[in-house]
C-alpha cells in the first residue's frame, strides 16, 4: 500500500510541477501587463518579452548590413524646451533610456546602451511597430494584394462587417481617422487600450476584439489615435497576402534591409501578431526603417517600399490631420500613414511608442535617431510630465541641428 501511496504522491508532485511550469509564464505575463502605466520600473521586462509571451520570430538577414562608423559626435549638454534649459543626460536618465543611436548620412556617430539595453538586445517597440505595418501595406499594394487605399477595408476583412470599420476606407484607417470610438487612457483600467492589453495577459483573440468597436465619428473627419486601427491593418495584411505578418515582413522587409539580429512579434492565442505594438528588435535594426524612409524607400539601390508610398505616408493631406485640429497638448504633431509629423515644416517624421520609444528622421539634416526606453512614469496620470514625447522631439531637433 505504501508503494502505491508514494507512487500517487510522486504523480501529484509531478502534476503540480507541470502545472506550475505551464502557469508561471502566464502569471509573469499577467503581472507585467498589470504593472504597466503604474509607475513600476519596466526595464527588466521590455528586453525579455519572448520569455513571457508567445512570439513569431523573424530571422536575421542572410546578408546582414552593418552601419559604417562616422565621425564621433557628443550630445549637447543642454537642450531648450518651453523656454527652459533641460540637461540632456538627466533627461535620458529620467526617461529610463536603454539605447540611444544617432546616424548622420547613414553612418553611426553616437551609440550608447544603458540599463538592460545592449547592441544585440531586442526591445519592445510599442507603437513604433505601427510604422512598420504602414510600410508593409505599401508593399502589399505595390504587389497587387490590395487594389487601392480608397477601397473599404471591410471588403478585404469579412469579420469587420457590422463593426465600426464596415465601409471605412483603408486610407482613413491608415490616418487614424476610422471614426471608431476609442479610449487610449493608460491610467484608466477600464479604457479600451487596457481592455485590449488584457488579451495578452489572459489570452484571447485580437481579431475578435477589433470587430466589437462602435462608430463615434464620420470616417475621414476626425484624427483620433486608436491602436485598433493598426490591428485592423494587420488583419488586412494577413487576409490579402495569405501570410502571417511575421512571414510577410521577413521576406519583404527584414531580409532585404539586412537585419543583423533576429526580431519577433508578440502573438495572441490564435497566433495573430500584435500589429499595433508587439514588434521587438534591436536599436540598429529599428534604425534601418528610418534610413529606408529617409531615402524614399530605397535601400542601397533596392527599392523596397514604393517611393510614392513613402512620400504620401509622411504628409498630412487633410485639415483634420493637422495638430491644430486635434487640440493635442502632450504631442502636438500632424499625422500621416501611421507616422507622426512634428510641426514646423522641416520635413521631419517619427515612429513613436509609449514609454518613450522613437525612430526620428530629419531628412534636411540627413539624421536618423533611435531611442529605446522604459520611462517608468509614462501614462501613470494625465499630467504632461508623464508623457514627455514633445520634449524628446525637441531634444532630437537640437541634436540634429548640432550635427
Amino acid at each position: 500500500m505504501k508503494k502505491y501511496l508514494l507512487g500517487g504522491l510522486v504523480v501529484v508532485i509531478l502534476m503540480a510541477a507541470a502545472a506550475y511550469v505551464l502557469l508561471a509564464d502566464r502569471i509573469d505575463r499577467a503581472s507585467t501587463i498589470a504593472s504597466l502605466f503604474s509607475g513600476a520600473e519596466q526595464y527588466d521586462n521590455f528586453h525579455r518579452m519572448d520569455e513571457m509571451f508567445p512570439v513569431a520570430v523573424m530571422p536575421a538577414s542572410d546578408t546582414p548590413y552593418d552601419f559604417p562608423a562616422g565621425d564621433p559626435a557628443t550630445l549637447p549638454a543642454y537642450f531648450e524646451y518651453e523656454g527652459q534649459q533641460v540637461e540632456t543626460e538627466a533627461f535620458l536618465t529620467e526617461t529610463d533610456t536603454s539605447a540611444l543611436l544617432i546616424l548622420k548620412d547613414g553612418k553611426i556617430v553616437f551609440e550608447r546602451y544603458m540599463l538592460t539595453g545592449e547592441r544585440d538586445q531586442q526591445w519592445l517597440s510599442m507603437s513604433v511597430a505601427k510604422s512598420f505595418i504602414s510600410a508593409l501595406i505599401g508593399i502589399a499594394i505595390e504587389e497587387g494584394h490590395i487594389k487601392s487605399i480608397e477601397e473599404p477595408i471591410s471588403d478585404y476583412v469579412p469579420n469587420l462587417a457590422g463593426s465600426a470599420y464596415d465601409g471605412v476606407r483603408i486610407k482613413d484607417v491608415l490616418q487614424m481617422s476610422s471614426g471608431a470610438a476609442w479610449n487610449e487612457d493608460y491610467s484608466d483600467p477600464d479604457s479600451d487600450i487596457n481592455r485590449f492589453a488584457k488579451i495578452f495577459a489572459l489570452g484571447g483573440s485580437l481579431n475578435e476584439f477589433m470587430a466589437t468597436l462602435k462608430r463615434e465619428h464620420e470616417p475621414g473627419t476626425v484624427n483620433h489615435y486608436n491602436s485598433t486601427d493598426t490591428q485592423v491593418l494587420g488583419a488586412l495584411l494577413t487576409e490579402t497576402t495569405g501570410r502571417s505578418i511575421a512571414d510577410y515582413m521577413t521576406k519583404k522587409l527584414w531580409q532585404p534591409l539586412g537585419a543583423e539580429s533576429d526580431a519577433f512579434w508578440l502573438v495572441d492565442s490564435q497566433g495573430m501578431e500584435m500589429a499595433f505594438g508587439g514588434l521587438n528588435a534591436t536599436a540598429r535594426d529599428y534604425a534601418k526603417l528610418g534610413e529606408l524612409y529617409r531615402n524614399d524607400g530605397n535601400w542601397h539601390g533596392n527599392q523596397i517600399v514604393p517611393r510614392e508610398w513613402v512620400r504620401a505616408s509622411i504628409v498630412a493631406d487633410a485639415p483634420h490631420l493637422l495638430a491644430a485640429a486635434s487640440g493635442e497638448t502632450y504631442l502636438p504633431t500632424d499625422y500621416g500613414y501611421q507616422w507622426w509629423l512634428p510641426t514646423g515644416n522641416k520635413g521631419e517624421f517619427s515612429a513613436i511608442g509609449v514609454y518613450n520609444q522613437f525612430i526620428y528622421v530629419n531628412p534636411q539634416q540627413s539624421v536618423t535617431i533611435v531611442k529605446l526606453s522604459a520611462f517608468s512614469d509614462y501614462g501613470k496620470d494625465l499630467e504632461k510630465t508623464s508623457y514627455r514625447e514633445d520634449e524628446t522631439i525637441q531634444m532630437f531637433k537640437q541634436i540634429a541641428n548640432a550635427l
